[in-house]
């Protein structure tokens, strides 16, 4: 009994074992039947516009806006506005203590007054000597003292009236008003307070805004500033705004770059753009942040493709010869490989020059036929998601589209190919 069990047991296992090396079998044949294939994942050649898009961040400021400093220092005696108050032009927003200056003013008065009065004088003495002069009653010495007395004391005069003139004007600083139609946007001080009133340091009591007229300040990288243009369009997106796109114009594009980091390994340098918002501006704040898409260039009606398309190989001829001495000898052919075996020993001098660089061109991989097809190409303008192809493919051409690594490195021309069954769906809805 024991041996017939043993028997049954070891007649089981058998077929286990044969069973199991026949699906190894199986799966080994598999793998070796699809080792040679890729999978990819295709797309078509299309006809339609495509735009090229230089994108920037920044925030939203006025086009136009006024720092209200005082330009004569003094106590803060009354604001007439409030922040976020509108304001028209010429009105009046704040008043400084006019007492020190209303002083200066009488002072000068005063002064002018006493220079009038020695001006007055002074012409007198002045015609007294001449008509004693003229009768020989005093010398030239006298009369020309006299005459100076008389210039000196004409350009006291001058001098009074200027003083006047200078302590009106301070006076007058005193209040300062609107230059602009405008709202306060920022208000820095309060009654009471000292506006410095400096020439030289800057002491900001308000600011005044026309909120009408609304432009984002952005930055863009020196690279692709060269393709900004006055006038180009631009749509703007602002955070604190969402599902509204805004439309603009680029206004202003500075001359002299703005450099961060400089002489580290995170250098930047950008140059800034202004584009002004047209219309729609009245929800907007200023300081809010914004990202700007400045369409530079538009191309109607040509062939584009997924920007991820295009990758870069040898060119054909390039991989079939590895050296530059085996292209020469298998264009010379069998004479010419003879004459170099005749010449022994000399130098080879197609040899000894120096291998041409060998340069990468712009290819796109072909689906043809359960196999990947490598086509050079000639590109133009592209944006985000697409590139235009200016030759080289037609439209509706199934063109490969990823993956990543089989773009890059796996595919060569001829390679054998499997499209991905994501690919082949993708491929359906767009029919």
């Amino acid at each position: 009994m024991w041996s017939r069990a043993m028997s049954k047991k070891g007649k089981i296992i058998i077929v286990l074992g044969i069973i199991l090396i026949l699906i190894i079998l199986v799966v080994v044949n598999i793998k070796r039947s699809t080792g040679g294939t890729i999978k990819v994942q295709v797309g078509k050649v299309k006809r339609g516009d495509i735009t090229q898009v230089v994108s920037g961040s920044g925030r939203v400021q006025p086009e136009v806006q006024v720092k209200i400093s005082a330009n004569v220092s003094g106590k803060i005696v009354k604001l007439h506005v409030k922040e976020g108050e509108q304001v028209k032009k010429g009105q009046i927003l704040v008043e400084l203590d006019r007492t020190r200056y209303e002083a200066a003013v009488d002072q000068a008065k005063s002064n002018l007054k006493s220079a009038k009065a020695s001006l007055k004088k002074a012409r007198s003495e002045y015609r007294r000597f001449q008509e004693l002069y003229e009768k020989n009653l005093c010398s030239l010495a006298d009369l020309e003292s006299a005459e100076a007395s008389l210039l000196l004391a004409e350009s006291n005069v001058e001098q009074a009236e200027a003083s006047l003139k200078q302590a009106a004007d301070d006076l007058s600083k005193t209040t300062l008003i609107s230059p602009i139609d405008g709202t306060v946007t920022k208000l820095n001080k309060e009654e009471g307070e000292i506006a410095l009133g400096s020439m030289f340091q800057e002491d900001v009591i308000m600011i005044v805004a026309d909120l009408s007229k609304m432009e984002v300040v952005t930055e863009i990288d020196e690279n692709d500033v060269v393709l900004v243009s006055l006038g180009d369009k631009a749509k703007i997106e602002v955070d604190a705004i969402p599902d509204t796109i805004f439309e603009g114009r680029v206004s202003e594009i500075a001359h002299t770059a703005t450099t961060r980091g400089m002489g580290t390994a995170e250098e930047v340098t950008n140059f800034e753009v202004k584009v002004a918002i047209e219309g729609g501006a009245q929800q907007l704040r200023p300081g809010m942040s914004a990202t700007v898409d400045i369409e530079t260039e538009t191309h109607r009606n040509v062939l584009h493709i997924p920007i991820q398309c295009v990758t870069m190989r040898m060119p054909k001829a390039e991989m079939e010869r590895p050296s530059v001495k085996k292209y020469q000898k298998t264009n010379k052919g069998k004479t010419s490989n003879q004459e170099g075996k005749n010449a022994g020993n000399q130098p080879d001098e197609e040899t000894d020059k120096p291998k041409p660089e060998r340069k990468l061109i712009q290819v796109v991989f072909v689906a043809e036929n359960g196999f990947a097809r490598m086509v050079p190409v000639e590109t133009g303008i592209s944006n985000d998601t697409d590139i235009e192809i200016i030759s080289g493919l037609k439209e509706g051409q199934q063109v490969i589209t990823g993956s990543y690594k089989a773009l890059s490195k796996l595919l060569k021309d001829g390679s054998k190919i499997k499209v991905s069954k994501a690919a082949k769906f993708r491929k359906e809805t767009e029919k």
